[in-house]
């Protein structure tokens, strides 16, 4: 059997092609600080195989097993691996879909993790997942918001000892914080909630689509969430420029465009280095094992910790290499 292809700067941050179920059985135990992912959602995301058959087929001999039943199986796999990989008090950060959010978290608690909290990203831009029928009918509704769920993997003592022997078990508020003129020395304990500015908003002026401007409705300045853009062309194609560019239909029949970065579901990077600051100590080790086009990790780099990823997906391997080694040296010239 040949060793899975690995890239990267071993001493900040590796990228494993492999499929990560066979791989997370191979890291030792209690090696890493915490996992942050966007895992396939099982919703068969504009026809992708990660995101349904390949799901069954991972536990296809598990008998006669309906889609929400498979994945909740699998998800119950690679967390009872991750629950071992992950030091006591280690914790689990996984987006998902309100239409099989339930069966994530049923999974990832089946694998030994705690469900400590649930947040939520609003970002009131997503696609619907269903035609417009005849008589301005539809089977779905505009999604505007992914849950995030927030696990932990059982401490080793109290809180206060698994802090003393492993630097986890506890969230870094300080570092989380909203800032605020109001509370300069330590800013608002952060909520679970985030949300992302609309595309076309300004500087001095919200989109009407925008979630901050449907939130308070332009009369009070919401201050106590964290709010972050969505990521911009620029950013998601910031590495790439070598890359070649691809074809790829816009998901919901809304065209096609030509992109280097061909990932069709990528995170702000400021949101994820927002969760990489609360769940992760300084320096600490950053797991991903559904790395996708490499933001957990340029989160991770930036905010100086230590980045782990595995993709299994061949496509997305160039970009995740490109993205990571390209916010590594941001990190590295911001120092």
């Amino acid at each position: 059997m040949s060793r899975p292809a690995l890239y990267g700067d071993v001493r900040r941050w590796g990228l494993v092609h492999a499929d990560s179920l066979s791989l997370l059985r191979q890291l030792p135990d209690a090696s890493t600080d915490c996992l942050l992912t966007d895992p396939p959602y099982a919703i068969s995301f504009a026809g992708n195989a990660w995101d349904g058959a390949s799901i069954r087929e991972a536990v296809a001999g598990n008998g006669d097993l309906s889609d929400g039943e498979a994945f909740a199986r699998w998800t119950c796999r690679w967390a009872a691996e991750a629950r071992r990989v992950l030091k006591p008090g280690g914790w689990v950060v996984a987006f998902g879909s309100p239409r099989t959010f339930h069966r994530l978290v049923c999974g990832i608690e089946d694998g030994g993790v705690e469900v400590r909290d649930t947040l939520l990203w609003i970002h009131g831009a997503g696609p619907p997942k269903s035609r417009r029928l005849r008589g301005n009918l539809s089977t779905t509704l505009k999604p505007v918001y992914e849950p995030i769920l927030l696990g932990r993997v059982p401490l080793a003592g109290s809180v206060a000892e698994n802090l003393r022997t492993w630097s986890t078990g506890a969230l870094d508020i300080g570092a989380g914080g909203v800032m605020h003129p109001e509370a300069p020395r330590a800013g608002f304990w952060p909520a679970n909630l985030a949300a992302s500015h609309d595309e076309r908003c300004t500087t001095r002026r919200c989109s009407p689509e925008c979630p901050l401007a449907l939130i308070d409705d332009g009369r009070v300045r919401v201050s106590r969430l964290f709010y972050c853009a969505k990521a911009s062309r620029a950013e998601r194609e910031a590495g790439c420029e070598s890359l070649p560019q691809r074809h790829v239909e816009l998901y919901g029949g809304r065209g096609a465009r030509q992109v280097r970065n061909l990932h069709p579901t990528v995170k702000p990077v400021a949101l994820m280095r927002w969760l990489v600051r609360l769940v992760s100590p300084r320096g600490g080790v950053v797991l991903d094992p559904f790395t996708g086009s490499g933001t957990t990790g340029a989160a991770a780099l930036l905010e100086g910790r230590q980045f782990m990823g595995i993709e299994r997906e061949r496509d997305y391997i160039p970009v995740a290499r490109a993205r990571l080694a390209h916010w590594a040296a941001v990190a590295k010239g911001a120092k």
